[in-house]
């Protein structure tokens, strides 16, 4: 049985049996003929494949989510357009569902679960109009001039899960350009939800040391208020980017383009917790609510569960049964095991090697104190995923399973558990399945940085640039301080032919890479593929520069001296960088397994060598 990921587009005419009624060989000669004059020809120019015609509709498939997207918005675009002077009883008008799932492929036909909720999909759009699955709106980001409107979640027909979807605004623009935009939001908020950005809590311990447990609070309340389907809530690493700034409510709400604002502090002494908490109207900067806890430590969980009921009160949101269930569970009844988690997530955010260890160190001991904690398991999985990929650490795709697995066993839906669980699975070139875990991680949570992140490294390797790019992009969307999918992105365009998007993220990248080095100059990361960025930019010497640094900060790294290599190849120092190759090649580091070697344009100067052919045989050969 073959299996495949694909963007699926069902497309069905409205009213097909009044139509066909009233004149059933003009409906059929006219069909006809807007397939050959226009359908099929936008089909084919966004590499669409027809699978299947049915009387009154098509099945397409894309490999591109956002070509089939943009194509369902020209098809319906030039519907209005031939429609204008057609009476209305008369005009052939479509539905439209697009869908992004696993499909199960027999000759030139698809099917499974991901065409089932493309055509429920389309079953629910307005005449005229498209109806995209959570998944595709995640995929699609910001590059299409289109903007979405959040349906929230949707019961579908024979669909055993609630699917979240999105309706395509085809008259307006997306409300934010790349250019000028502030930090980037995942969607725009639905007008008939609420939004909401929740800044970080103020540390107000008057103990550096104590801000992970602050922040740590701040993340809490965020997931929780997440949880609320009637909620629009911005994502955690977007309301970070004004974490230790002057901010403005007004300004803010502005920027984020929400209506409330709840900021607050945490005082932690001892035994003893002081948390404040005011949620402010972005319009006016009027206090909606405010209130002040004092309690012992152990009451924290009771505290956020308060302030997240709380707000959803105050702005009138109406909770769904598994959400009011879902939003009073608290993780752990071990609050030590909670300050140590905590403590490793504020590790984990640091993103560097010796950060990962200690972030590893840390969700261990909340494991020891707690056995049933599912989050620090997970937690313990992210770390070595991590170390795994970035930096080559042999801690085994066995334990990194063994740990997601335990995760799950705990706590069915931990998005993070799923991630981690898939990219153990990809690092085995267990494709297929990773593959379906990436997208119930997504599915789970749309927000969050891993799943995208190690999905689109996942899709480098099979040589999916083109999905690899949209999840790169989602990726640094949703952290936009990120400097690790900018600059992997700044390579995937460039493999794409997409040159003058490579140089829009270069530049991005280096900004960011350059604050990653100052706060952590022990990293070599940020260095070495920043200097690819660097080459791309045409700043040759400030790239020579940064290389020197990485290689002298980690000389012995593998992946330093695979990037390396990639960079001087990029310079045309072919000598330097097959030197570097062939000395990685006992190593076989996951940078040199076939997928990279075979897809990574940063070698394409070296393809016409012949030392380049005997690397490649070598590793064809194991």
């Amino acid at each position: 049985m073959e299996r495949r990921l694909t963007a699926i587009l069902a497309a069905d005419v409205v009213g097909y049996s009044r139509l066909m009624g009233a004149n059933e060989s003009g409906t059929l000669a006219a069909l006809k003929t807007l397939r050959a004059d226009f359908i099929d020809g936008r089909i084919a120019e966004h590499q669409g494949r027809i699978v299947k015609l049915t009387g009154d509709g098509m099945l397409v498939e894309f490999p591109s989510v956002v070509n089939a997207v943009a194509c369902a918005a020209e098809i319906q675009r030039g519907m209005r357009d031939r429609n204008a002077d057609v009476p209305q009883e008369s005009r052939i008008e479509f539905r439209v569902g697009v869908n992004l799932g696993d499909v199960i492929v027999e000759g030139e036909d698809i099917f499974g679960d991901g065409v089932n909720v493309a055509v429920r999909l389309e079953s629910i759009a307005s005449p005229g109009g498209i109806t995209i699955s959570g998944s595709v709106r995640d995929h699609v980001g910001n590059r299409l001039d289109l903007a979405f409107e959040d349906m929230g979640e949707q019961t579908l027909k024979n669909i055993d899960r609630p699917v979240r979807v999105y309706s395509v605004s085809l008259g307006q623009a997306a409300a934010r350009d790349m250019k000028d935009a502030g930090p980037m939001l995942q969607e725009q908020p639905n007008k008939q939800r609420p939004s909401i950005a929740v800044l970080p809590f103020n540390n107000m311990s008057g103990d550096p040391e104590q801000e992970y447990f602050s922040d740590g609070i701040t993340e809490d309340i965020i997931t929780d208020l997440s949880k609320v389907s009637g909620l629009f809530v911005i994502a955690r690493n977007t309301a970070f980017t004004y974490k230790g700034k002057p901010v403005k409510v007004q300004q803010v709400g502005q920027e984020l383009g929400v209506a409330f604002i709840l900021e607050g502090s945490v005082r932690k002494a001892g035994a003893r917790v002081r948390v404040t908490g005011q949620l402010i109207s972005s319009k006016d900067g009027g206090h909606v609510w405010a209130e002040r806890y004092d309690r012992d430590l152990t009451d924290i969980f009771a505290i956020q569960d308060e302030i997240a009921h709380a707000i959803v009160e105050q702005l009138k949101v109406k909770l769904l049964p598994q959400e009011r269930k879902s939003m009073g569970q608290a993780p752990t009844d071990n609050i030590e095991a909670y300050t140590y988690y905590l403590r490793g997530r504020q590790f984990l955010n640091r993103h560097s090697k010796p950060n990962y260890h200690l972030a590893r160190r840390m969700f261990a001991k909340a494991v020891e104190l707690d056995p049933r904690y599912a989050r620090a398991y997970a937690g313990i999985a992210d770390c070595d995923s991590f170390l795994s990929l970035h930096y080559n650490v042999d801690v085994g795709i066995d334990s990194i399973l063994a740990n997601s697995a335990k995760a799950l066993e705990l706590e069915e839906g931990l998005a993070e558990a799923h991630a981690s669980q898939a990219l153990a699975l990809s690092l085995g070139k267990h494709y297929e399945e990773a593959m379906a875990e990436f997208e119930k991680a997504i599915a789970l949570d749309r927000n969050l940085f891993e799943a995208n992140y190690f999905c689109a490294r996942a899709c480098v390797a099979q040589g999916k640039l083109d999905r690899a790019a949209a999840l790169f992009e989602r990726a640094a969307d949703l952290k936009p301080d990120d400097y690790q999918s900018l600059c992997l992105l700044v390579s995937t365009y460039r493999s794409l032919g997409r040159d003058r998007d490579s140089i829009g993220a270069a530049r991005r990248g280096i900004e960011q890479a350059e604050r990653e080095l100052t706060l952590h100059p022990e990293n070599s990361r940020p260095a070495y593929l920043g200097a690819i960025a660097l080459v791309v930019l045409g700043e040759t010497d400030r790239a020579r520069e940064w290389i020197s640094r990485a290689l002298a900060i980690d000389p012995d790294d593998i992946m330093t001296q695979y990037n390396a290599a990639c960079v001087y190849s990029l310079l045309g120092d072919t000598d330097a960088a097959f030197d570097l190759l062939e000395r990685l090649l006992p190593l076989v580091g996951p940078a040199l397994k076939m997928g990279w070697i075979k897809h990574d344009s940063d070698l394409d100067p070296l393809r016409s060598h012949q030392r380049y052919q005997k690397i490649r045989k070598l590793i064809e050969e194991g």
